[in-house]
């Protein structure tokens, strides 16, 4: 050994397996993802933004409704796919030993 730490060997050989389930993660994430943004209704931003009013029962009531549930899973998933993403780049670099030089 020439002052650099060793990977155990536990770690470098389930780095692979931990990969191929963090991009399967990521693929069927962003499947779920595009679904819920095809599926929105074209006035589900938030348009009393720009107006401030707030009138309708619809309006004070989104949550709870089909695309208030939309927008709740396609939040979600993008926050699954950025902890994902993080935790693949983290593997790459453990399994090729960036961090031990």
């Amino acid at each position: 050994m020439d002052g650099q730490t060793q990977i155990p060997i536990w770690i470098s050989s389930s780095m692979p397996i931990v990969r191929i389930v963090l991009f399967a993660i990521i693929a069927v994430c962003a499947i779920i993802m595009i679904i819920a943004i095809l599926f929105q209704s074209e006035d589900a931003g938030s348009t009393e933004a720009i107006t401030g009013v707030r009138d309708s029962y619809y309006a004070q009531n989104k949550g709870s409704s089909r695309d208030g549930k939309l927008k709740l899973i396609t939040i979600i998933t993008g926050i699954i796919i950025f902890v994902c993403a993080v935790l693949y780049l983290v593997s790459i670099l453990l399994y090729n030993g960036a961090w031990y030089e």
